[in-house]
């Protein structure tokens, strides 16, 4: 039975007001737990780094130890927290009044999502909390509408994601742009209103607490014409193309049923295993390059510093075996990070002070092949560069890239997932 509302709540035609007041109180408490998420994350990392560089060989029996218990107490007890977050969401705001009674955005899930990414983390996993952040602020969303007795809508569901993006990123426009472009299918007045509100108050409670920070620092980068021209279609081929491949990788490996792939998948606990042997494997490799979110190797590509030329790779089958643990985790900061790598391998052929601007170009061009979202792409990562006189370079490369991973994989990566969340949120009701 529901709690009994307080009487100055409890009147009749108060709805309208606790309709505000749930969006107010939801889009502050959001903000506050992606708040302490993102500090536990880092946290988490600065541990797994410690002990890595106490233990050098640790990785190679932690790191496969813990993608199994994580994917078996994932799959035995919260199967809806499994893999990035976004997908789940997605899948509930189609079934909005059904996914609110259901697992898809429940506390329970939110709670198993951000334990076991944080998990992961210090196991030394390649995933982001970004989109386990959108998980995470679309069931504090939910539960509070449910608290206060409003209806979750679809738009509530959406508002509660963006405003997850906009406090994990510290990226307001991002959020809008990203509810626009992949959370809501049917982007009606009403939820625009909603979800502006919420972002609004999320970024104004994150810069309240976090400061006024630029998530990768402030950039000013510029290319001559001439190297745009020839930097911007190549970059975007190349993004499209891996970012195409790692979005088919997943999406194949969720249907797939015989051969290799389909053995495996019938053994996710083997599966899991093997996929931590090899981030393991390759973080030693590497001396580390491709452990956590990557944002503090990105950040110095983007100031123009050098790293091994490994690191793009590396980061890249690290997180393709995180992805495929079945474990919690999200793909929003790696694929930056391979993108980063990618722009990286592609300025060799440039002039030095170049390179901060192919790197970001780089960015772009894989993080839209994975995602196929041209316009967050774009507000994503301008936000938090600040940096915006590359900002055709960067729609140019943002689009090829688009093109070209839709002929790689024609199904988009977080609508494919969310299909199989979707068939949950039906059987909640």
């Amino acid at each position: 039975m529901a709690a009994r509302l307080p009487d100055w709540l409890d009147f009749p035609g108060s709805q309208d007001l606790r309709r505000r007041l749930a969006t107010v109180v939801g889009a502050v408490l959001l903000s506050l737990v992606a708040i302490a998420f993102a500090a536990a994350g880092e946290r988490a990392q600065d541990a797994f780094v410690a002990l890595q560089h106490r233990w050098h060989w640790l990785p190679l029996v932690l790191t496969p130890a813990t993608f199994m218990a994580v994917a078996w107490a994932t799959r035995r007890w919260m199967p809806a927290a499994g893999g990035s977050g976004i997908p789940q969401v997605m899948a509930a705001a189609r079934h909005p009044v059904r996914a609110a009674r259901g697992p898809l955005v429940s506390l329970k899930s939110a709670l198993g999502k951000l334990a076991g990414t944080l998990l992961m983390m210090l196991a030394g996993g390649s995933v982001g909390r970004e989109g386990p952040t959108v998980q995470l602020s679309a069931a504090v969303m939910v539960a509070v509408h449910r608290w206060l007795r409003v209806p979750v809508t679809a738009g509530v569901i959406i508002a509660g994601g963006a405003a997850g993006i906009a406090a994990a990123f510290n990226t307001p426009l991002a959020g809008v742009a990203f509810a626009i472009e992949e959370l809501a299918a049917a982007f009606e007045q009403k939820v625009a209103v909603l979800v502006m509100g919420a972002v609004l108050i999320a970024g104004l409670v994150s810069l309240g607490l976090a400061g006024d920070y630029v998530y990768f620092g402030a950039t000013s980068e510029v290319l001559p014409l001439r190297t745009i021209l020839i930097t911007a279609p190549l970059v975007g081929v190349l993004g499209g193309l891996a970012g195409g491949l790692f979005a088919r990788l997943l999406v194949t490996m969720r249907k797939v049923q015989g051969g290799p792939l389909g053995a495996l998948r019938r053994r996710p606990m083997l599966l899991a295993g093997l996929c931590g042997i090899i981030v393991a494997g390759v973080g030693i490799a590497t001396d580390g390059l491709s452990w956590g979110t990557g944002y503090a190797e990105t950040r110095a590509l983007l100031t123009g510093e050098s790293l091994s030329l490994a690191f793009g790779p590396a980061k890249l089958v690290a997180t393709v075996a995180s992805s495929l643990s079945g474990a919690p985790g999200g793909i929003f900061a790696p694929s930056l990070s391979v993108g980063a790598g990618l722009g990286q391998l592609v300025s060799q052929a440039f002039p030095a002070e170049q390179s901060g601007a192919i790197v970001l170009l780089g960015m772009i061009a894989y993080f839209t092949g994975v995602v196929r979202a041209p316009l967050t792409a774009i507000i994503i990562v301008m936000e938090m560069t600040a940096d915006r006189s590359m900002i055709l370079p960067l729609f140019g490369a943002a689009l090829i890239a688009d093109w070209v991973s839709a002929r790689v994989c024609p199904d988009k990566l977080y609508h494919a997932l969310s299909l199989e969340f979707g068939v949950r949120a039906k059987t909640a009701g």
